[in-house]
């Protein structure tokens, strides 16, 4: 195909994909404040974390009990749910943008190829959506950890801007970290990396993990940081056992000497040194022979 028609396609799936992500935003903006029966509406289902703890735990805005958040500029509200419909437009829409990246690059690639992308464009999503999922339950532990710390003191009084940023960074965050077992297996079978390269590094992996956790946890609460090592670390594993089939299946071999060795201990010598024998005695340097020895 020509350089013009690949760009015409190109254009005409970015325009399929914009269309998707601008009705599912849409979608988004009318179920943050109405929904159909049966169904909670976004916001309510968004400030469910917050409204779930105990009442004197947070400041009441209207008198009667009911759970709010605070507003503290005339667009806040508005940008706020524009906010929320956007990512729920990316993740609504994702299934027909990412068809539209596959369709747009499939015609270059090899049958084998091609199942693997759309394996991985499937996995990704799912992978992604399970991560958000996660977010939404340890933000309810979360907050009532961070929230109840100087209860004795003061009283917790949340704007709708620091509260949904919250949120929303929970949500991103998980679901990005949610993708490290995609990279890995992926790399595996591009062959950059090997199962026996990691097998005995185990440990050093999961510290790294939860010290990672640490930092980019958005709450910075023990909760946060033990529910997103702990995950990511067990989808690692995972997907070092597909990288240990994966590689057994190519026949590329899994031993490893260095990996079996203790950490404690120092590995042995495969050498025996050859015995050293006594030097022989040398005579005396006289003045006689002082040429000779020159």
């Amino acid at each position: 195909m020509p350089l013009v028609e690949h760009l015409k396609e190109l254009r005409l799936r970015l325009i399929y994909s914009v269309l998707a992500f601008f009705a599912a935003g849409v979608l988004g903006f009318i179920w943050y404040q109405t929904a159909p029966p049966g169904i909670a509406p976004l916001g309510e289902i968004m400030r469910g974390p917050y409204c779930s703890l105990p009442p004197e735990f947070r400041a009441d805005f209207t008198g009667d009990g009911e759970c709010r958040l605070l507003a503290t500029s005339p667009f806040e509200m508005f940008l706020l749910r524009l906010r929320v419909s956007a990512l729920v437009g990316i993740i609504l829409s994702s299934p027909i943008w990412l068809y539209q990246i596959w369709a747009f690059i499939t015609p270059g690639l090899h049958k084998n190829e091609r199942r693997w992308t759309f394996t991985f464009v499937s996995l990704a999503v799912i992978l992604f959506v399970t991560g958000a999922v996660m977010a939404y339950f340890v933000i309810d532990m979360g907050l009532y950890f961070l929230l109840t710390i100087g209860e004795e003191a003061q009283v917790a009084a949340l704007t709708g801007k620091e509260y949904y940023g919250f949120v929303l960074a929970f949500v991103v965050i998980f679901g990005a970290c949610f993708e490290v077992p995609l990279i890995i297996v992926m790399l595996n079978i591009l062959g950059i990396l090997e199962y026996r390269s990691v097998r005995g590094k185990r440990r050093i992996i999961w510290v790294i993990t939860y010290v990672i956790a640490a930092p980019i946890s958005p709450g910075g609460d023990p909760f946060s940081m033990l529910a997103l090592g702990t995950s990511v670390g067990l989808l690692i594993e995972l997907a070092f056992q597909f990288c240990k089939w994966n590689d057994k299946r190519r026949g590329v071999s899994l031993d490893d000497d260095l990996a079996d060795l203790d950490d404690e201990k120092a590995s042995e010598l495969d050498y025996q040194p050859e015995p050293i024998e006594p030097a022989n005695p040398t005579a005396p340097v006289t003045k006689a022979n002082f040429d000779d020895v020159l």
